[in-house]
């Protein structure tokens, strides 16, 4: 089975560059290698109450946790070169991935993008739902691992 890593981003506010928090999952033959969260400051430390309203996280959460570009080189090695899911991934994800690197200055990494979303055609809180996968919705680490366990059940129906 192949690996690969499930990503998912929560953002301060509507602009892509605002990573607030990373959830990361690293799939290598079908079992979870590595797990990541971390809460991410955004620039200026800046939130839009909305979104503090989806997610959960503002500007107190995050006020003396490191930047973006503080936090690449740890995640660096599970997207450079890799398969990499995301669910809404071109949408959402990877845009925000790709101007956050281009916000700090950072060229953006080759790796090869899936999309659970394209994949499944819905969103990911009804697909958790019928397929009995935990999620506690917006939470960038419980996304990425719901998203993880959507491309697992994918590649075994592929087999």
């Amino acid at each position: 089975m192949e690996s690969f890593t499930a990503i998912d981003f929560e953002t301060a506010q509507s602009y892509r560059w605002s990573i607030c928090q990373v959830g990361l999952v690293r799939i290598e033959n079908g079992i979870v290698t590595k797990e990541i969260n971390l809460l991410v400051q955004p620039p200026d430390n800046y939130y839009w109450s909305r979104f503090t309203d989806i997610h959960g996280i503002s500007a107190k959460d995050t006020k003396n946790t490191p930047t973006f570009d503080q936090i690449w080189l740890q995640i660096t090695p599970y997207i450079e070169n890799q398969n990499v899911v995301a669910h809404n991934g071109f949408g959402f994800d990877f845009p925000v991935l790709d101007k956050t690197l281009e916000y700090y200055g950072m060229p953006t990494p080759v790796y090869n993008k899936f999309c659970t979303y394209k994949i499944y055609k819905s969103n990911l809180a009804t697909l958790c739902q019928e397929h009995n996968i935990p999620l506690n919705h917006h939470d960038a680490l419980s996304d990425a691992k719901a998203c993880a366990d959507l491309y697992l059940m994918k590649l075994k129906n592929d087999k």
